[in-house]
């Protein structure tokens, strides 16, 4: 992974218990299983988002007039 053995992880739980409290931890969990879940659905899909600019409709073009 990224060099990270088992005591390294104990470490880092024992560290977001200090900092958090037990009581935060399934909240922070679950937005961050969410937030991974999103992001793997957004990498995964190809055609969700559309980038192009709309034509508004009543504004002036450059030059004209409505």
């Amino acid at each position: 992974m990224f060099g990270l053995g088992i005591p390294e992880l104990i470490i880092i739980l024992v560290l977001v218990l200090v900092v958090f409290g037990a009581g935060k931890l399934p909240e922070i969990g679950s937005g961050l299983g969410k937030a991974i879940k999103g992001f793997k659905k957004a990498s995964s899909d190809e055609g969700e988002i559309d980038v192009t600019p709309k034509k508004v409709e009543g504004k002036k073009d450059e030059g004209g007039k409505a």
